[in-house]
């Protein structure tokens, strides 16, 4: 059995001007199964948002998904016109 996995990030995007205003956070952890889960919540600062988790067998797939999902955030400028910056 792997070690456990737990890493998170959290990102921010803002700019009053254009009324932007979005959370972002990010988690990766193995559960108490031996499973790898992806959990993402996201929304505009201070609401409740939106949620999603992903559970994978293999941590490899659960790996790949978050690199994909941090790539994204990485290219939010060219969608929404400002930049996630991370928070931690």
């Amino acid at each position: 059995m792997e070690t456990p996995i737990s890493q998170s990030w959290h990102w921010q995007a803002i700019d009053n001007s254009r009324n932007v205003a979005r959370d972002y956070h990010l988690w990766i952890q193995t559960d108490l199964f031996g499973w790898t889960t992806v959990e993402r919540r996201w929304g505009r600062i201070g609401s409740k948002g939106q949620g999603l988790i992903l559970s994978f067998e293999a941590r490899a797939q659960a790996e790949a998904t978050a690199h994909l999902i941090r790539q994204r955030r990485a290219s939010a400028f060219k969608r929404i016109g400002v930049r996630y910056r991370q928070v931690r």
